[in-house]
């Protein structure tokens, strides 16, 4: 760690000759009744329905302007869409815009924020990282460059890998996910800021990712809990135990989904682990952890960092303690 589908009328000048045999004129004369009564017939209908009585004496329901002017393949083309043969009527209109399908999911309706620890380029910016903030009980580093693997694997890269592959998850069973960064800055941001992030976000859990980067043999992973402080901007009274729970939670999870340990060289092999130095969590008003997956100067360790295959399981074991925090 270190670290959004009539007939036509008779001819002009046609005329029954006088001369013919009555019933010769009588049929002439049925004809021509014939012929237009179908006209007859449209024509009460259409009085009828501008009287504007309908066949069950109600008042029919008058037509939009824009809909009555419409040809029947306008009025049954999609918004936007050009029907063949007619010119749309509605080009100059933009179509309406799509309204998204709610978030389906058990974690529909939850807000969680993934804070991808450090930042590939914090080792070029030392002198900004450097600078002290305010961590409530005291003062520290802005951030930290984060430690390598021996082989140059950065764990800023690790961070954000997993961070990428967490988000996945979560949204697809319903969160709204959050990053504190997407490495679209230089360096940073600093720990107050992230902090800062959750909070605004009113997030109903919050997850820093980390590896940790001590001696060769110091093996497994460990999850970072909030201590009780109290001291200018921190204040973590209403966050120690719901921080506990998502702690707790995640670290069952993580061991059974990556078959990787809790660390053999601090929190009694519970993979839980108490600090009250890390501003990250002195200033969160949310439920917040730090988990730090492994340690990246261990060769065992380090190999599976740096697989795709495994940091796709620390994200889903990540992913799982958080669903069963959240009720999901």
């Amino acid at each position: 760690m270190r670290k959004d589908d009539s007939y036509p009328p008779p001819e002009s000048g046609s005329s029954v000759s006088p001369d013919r045999p009555w019933f010769t004129r009588r049929s002439t004369l049925v004809v021509g009744v014939a012929a237009l009564a179908p006209a007859c017939l449209a024509g009460w209908v259409l009085t009828q329905v501008l009287s504007g009585s309908g066949s069950d004496g109600q008042q029919p329901r008058p037509l939009p302007a824009s809909h009555s002017a419409l040809s029947p393949g306008q009025r049954d083309a999609k918004p936007g869409s050009t029907p063949s043969g007619s010119p749309s009527t509605e080009a100059s209109s933009p179509a309406a815009a799509p309204v998204p399908a709610p978030a389906k999911g058990p974690l529909a309706g939850k807000t969680v924020v993934v804070d991808p620890g450090h930042n590939t380029g914090n080792f070029k910016h030392t002198d900004e990282i450097d600078q002290q903030v305010d961590i409530g009980t005291g003062r520290k580093e802005c951030d930290t460059t984060g430690t390598t693997t021996n082989s140059g694997y950065m764990e800023a890269e690790f961070t954000y890998d997993v961070s990428l592959r967490l988000r996945a998850a979560l949204e697809a069973q319903g969160a709204k996910v959050v990053l504190t960064h997407q490495q679209d800055r230089p360096w940073g941001p600093c720990i107050t800021e992230r902090a800062r992030i959750g909070n605004e976000a009113n997030a109903d859990a919050v997850v820093s990712v980390h590896a940790d980067g001590v001696s060769a043999g110091s093996r497994g992973f460990h999850v970072i809990l909030p201590a009780k402080v109290k001291g200018g901007a921190a204040d973590t009274a209403k966050i120690v135990e719901p921080s506990r729970e998502l702690g707790e939670r995640i670290a069952g999870n993580f061991a059974r989904t990556t078959g990787s340990a809790p660390a053999n060289y601090l929190g009694s092999g519970t993979g839980l682990v108490v600090r009250d130095d890390l501003g990250g969590l002195n200033l969160s008003t949310r439920p917040k952890v730090f988990i730090e997956c492994g340690n990246m100067r261990d060769a065992k360790d380090a190999a599976q960092l740096t697989s795709p295959e495994w940091r796709q399981k620390a994200a889903q074991g990540i992913a799982d303690g958080i669903v069963g925090f959240l009720g999901g």
